[in-house]
Formats: structure tokens, C-alpha cells, sequence
């Protein structure tokens, strides 16, 4: 005969999971994927490093699902404001609004940012890297072409100019985040090469001094 968990013992098996990697998130916001390791995590989850293992076979296991965890929300995050801009403004408004959120969210959580975006990791958490990077230009490039279709940006291949966006955003915030100081006015002038990469007629420029 087959043994089914029932819906109690899933339950507590999802919460015991779930418990380890925002135990881990926690410390990755803290300190960095290399200070994080597993005893580190199973002591801040109050559990057993036994435990941690019965979970996710390696560090690297554990890393990259903390990494998609991340990484969901911040391009959520992002989404949501292109969305309520777009709702209220034009197609524009909402890749700025994306782009401004993703940055503002990186000042505020500098460390977290900084291991999404650049620190040396796993090879399985650099694959995660990837789709992360792939995710937030799609959020871009859907608005950037609903702003082409309605006639606000010219015609250009949206993917290529949010893939740019995204690596200019990543180029642009990485020192800083490594030092945990991001000047605000960074964000101000990212919102200007945003505009100028997208064509946008008469971009208005952010001054930085």
C-alpha cells in the first residue's frame, strides 16, 4: 500500500521548508550568500542542520531557491508599479515606474540587492541569476511595447532595449550597492537613460549635481 501524507502532515512539512529559506533570506539580507551557511540558517530557523538537509540536498539547492524566492518578489514588486502607472499614465510611465521601483527597493535592502544582482555565487543560483535578469526585462519590454503600439516610443525591438535597460541598471547600481550607499540621484538618472534608450520624445533630464 502506498503512503499519502495527509493535508496536516504537508502542511507542517511546507511550513518547516518555508521557515528554512526565509531563515536564509534573512541572512543573505544581512550578510551576503557567503556568510550564509547552513548551520547559520538551521540555528536562525530553530531547527536541527539535519533538517536543513532533509529539505535541500546542498547549499547551493537551498541558495538557489532563497535566489527565485528573491527574485519573485522583486519583479513583482516592479510589475505591479508599471501596472498602477500605466493604469493612471501612459505605457512610458509604467517602464519608469518599474525601473524606479526596482532601484528604490535595492537602496533600501543594499545587501540583498547587491547578492541578486553581482556577488560571486553557486552555478545554481547564477542559473537563477539568469531568469531573474530575463523576468524583469520581460515586465520592461511588455510595456515598452504597449508604449510602441500606442504611438508614445518608436519602433525598436522591445526585448533588445529591456535587456540593455536591465544590464545598464545592474552596471549602475553594482559599486554603489557594494559599498551600501546608493545617492538617490543615481535612481534620477537612470530614470533619464531609461527615457533616452527608449526614444522617448524631449526626455526630460534629471539633473545629478
Amino acid at each position: 500500500m502506498v503512503y499519502r501524507r495527509t493535508a496536516a502532515v504537508q502542511e507542517r512539512l511546507d511550513a518547516a521548508r518555508s521557515r528554512i529559506v526565509t531563515a536564509a533570506l534573512s541572512l543573505v539580507a544581512e550578510r551576503g550568500y557567503a556568510a550564509c551557511g547552513v548551520a547559520e540558517v538551521a540555528a536562525r530557523a530553530g531547527i536541527g542542520v539535519g533538517t536543513v538537509y532533509r529539505y535541500f540536498p546542498g547549499k547551493g539547492d537551498l541558495l538557489a531557491e532563497v535566489f527565485r524566492d528573491a527574485c519573485t518578489r522583486e519583479v513583482a514588486a516592479a510589475t505591479a508599479a508599471g501596472n498602477r502607472a500605466a493604469a493612471t499614465g501612459t505605457h512610458t510611465d509604467s517602464v519608469l515606474a518599474a525601473v524606479r521601483t526596482f532601484c528604490e527597493r535595492a537602496c533600501r535592502a543594499p545587501t540583498l540587492a547587491y547578492a541578486l544582482l553581482a556577488e560571486p555565487i553557486d552555478a545554481l543560483v547564477e542559473t537563477e541569476r539568469l531568469t531573474f535578469r530575463r523576468s524583469f526585462a520581460d515586465t520592461l519590454a511588455a510595456a515598452i511595447r504597449a508604449a510602441v503600439r500606442d504611438g508614445e516610443l518608436p519602433e525598436q525591438d522591445a526585448s533588445l532595449t529591456a535587456a540593455c535597460l536591465v544590464g545598464a541598471i545592474g552596471e549602475a547600481l553594482v559599486v554603489p550597492l557594494a559599498r551600501g550607499d546608493v545617492d538617490a540621484r543615481v535612481i534620477d538618472a537612470l530614470e533619464t537613460v531609461t527615457l533616452r534608450a527608449l526614444g522617448a520624445p524631449n526626455p526630460v533630464v534629471r539633473s545629478t549635481t
